[in-house]
């Protein structure tokens, strides 16, 4: 797991308390895998979860409608977290901080370091190689505060 001043507590917390839409790109039906376990776990935290996925568009993913892609997102999104493999999430890191979402988030084993850079250079928070189902109860065990 990378561990730099990136990807801090501070960081960490400032991204969850400012963020209450999160689209999902690459979102699976499937509760066994983690691009639905994950965002379900947010879900119960209180965010609202936009599914993204090409090949699911229109059907429901965790109570939402599944959008195709960055593109079709409504506005409002704060985050966005990319299950994707390293080698393709490159251009969906530079597309979501090219959209103005301030918060891209990739999971556990999942790193791009170029593309990073260049959203950062757009103004976004990067996070790479970390999870939210993890991060979420470790600096908020008893769940979110009252968020505006």
């Amino acid at each position: 797991m990378t561990n730099s001043p990136l990807d801090s507590d501070d960081v960490l917390r400032q991204a969850f308390l400012r963020t209450k839409t999160v689209a999902i790109v690459g979102i699976s039906p499937d509760p066994s895998k983690p691009s639905h376990y994950v965002p379900a776990y947010m879900q119960a935290y209180g965010y609202r979860i936009v599914p993204v996925h090409p090949a699911h568009v229109g059907t429901k993913i965790l109570g939402e409608t599944v959008v195709a892609s960055l593109a079709d997102l409504p506005a409002g999104v704060d985050m966005v977290e990319i299950f994707r493999a390293a080698p393709a999430i490159g251009p969906f890191v530079v597309e979501a901080a090219e959209r103005g979402i301030p918060y891209i988030w990739m999971p556990l084993g999942v790193s791009h370091e170029e593309s990073a850079a260049e959203a950062r250079a757009l103004g976004a928070t990067v996070i790479m190689d970390r999870c939210p189902k993890i991060d979420l109860p470790r600096l908020f065990p008893d769940g979110l505060p009252a968020r505006d």
